[in-house]
């Protein structure tokens, strides 16, 4: 706590405003802004390495929180002031934390995949910074930072190591599927027995399915694509990756917001609404890029 009550100490109007900015870059809505960008527009391969790593992190440290249920800062030392516009999204337990695993594996996996020194400093850095930021604004503590970057870095090696090859085999994708949604179920059936025993909350279960909703769609979709679909990411032009960009954030947004409104929030609304999610990313707009936006090969 000492490390917390000397960077309150330092705060500053003008810092609280940089760094809440550089957090950010661990919430889930950049990563999946970036991940259709890279799947959808650049490199299938480099999103499937960030996918992996992203959502077997996100499940273990959901897993982790549930099972340590470590408070948050402020709350273990009530002298502790976070930065208030930080509150937002700090909720649930502290233990290990969610933005700085976020952050790794997004920028950890691009670090990790492609091979240019200038490109991974700058990964590397701003998964670092996130890391700080979340420090900084009093929300976690060095523990939560430190070994959320572990898990995720020693995530990032197994996938960078064993599970995105470049050649396609059948086998070894349906085993990978297999795994990933075991691991899911593992994850799941923890929460809810947790939750059926009074030990954790609703809130805390609800993030559980969302992450095992997520990775399920993930696995599910990444298996379908690189069996049956095979995609390409080329276009004509520029303005048709624009347009093809633009039309697939628009069916995330429909599914995720949309949803919402029509049929509310529930348990079983909220899984089958991130499994949706990934499933239009890895499924459904890659069939309508292969009709409409592709080049002619």
């Amino acid at each position: 706590m000492e490390l917390l009550h000397f960077l309150e100490s330092i705060r500053s109007p003008f810092l609280d405003v940089l760094v809440g900015f550089i957090t950010r870059f661990g919430e889930e809505t950049i990563a999946i802004v970036i991940i259709c960008v890279i799947y959808w527009c650049l490199n299938k391969r480099l999103a499937y390495g960030i996918g992996i790593a992203y959502f077997l992190s996100g499940l273990t440290v959901q897993g982790m929180k549930i099972s340590f249920r470590v408070d948050r800062p402020w709350i273990a030392d009530p002298t502790l002031n976070p930065v208030p516009s930080a509150l937002e999204h700090a909720t649930g337990y502290s233990f290990p934390s969610g933005h700085t695993q976020g952050a790794a594996a997004l920028l950890g996996s691009i670090g990790a995949q492609i091979k240019r020194i200038p490109l991974q400093v700058t990964c590397f850095t701003l998964a670092i910074l996130v890391a700080f930021s979340r420090l900084y604004l009093g929300v976690h503590t060095l523990q939560d930072v430190a070994v959320s970057l572990l898990i995720t870095a020693l995530i990032i090696f197994i996938t960078v190591k064993f599970f995105i090859p470049k050649d396609i085999d059948k086998k070894r994708e349906l085993l990978l599927l297999i795994g990933m949604i075991f691991y899911a179920v593992i994850i799941i059936t923890t929460a809810a027995i947790l939750y059926s025993n009074g030990t954790i909350e609703q809130i805390y279960l609800t993030d559980c399915l969302k992450a095992a909703g997520a990775c399920i769609g993930f696995a599910t979709g990444m298996y379908v694509e690189r069996i049956y679909i095979c995609f390409s990411t080329k276009t004509k032009s520029l303005v048709l990756q624009f347009i093809k960009f633009i039309i697939g954030i628009a069916g995330v947004l429909l599914i995720k917001e949309g949803l919402k409104l029509i049929i509310g929030t529930g348990l079983v609304v909220d899984t089958v609404r991130y499994f949706l999610i990934l499933i239009w990313m890895t499924v459904g707009f890659p069939l309508i890029i292969k009709r409409f936006f592709q080049a002619p090969s």
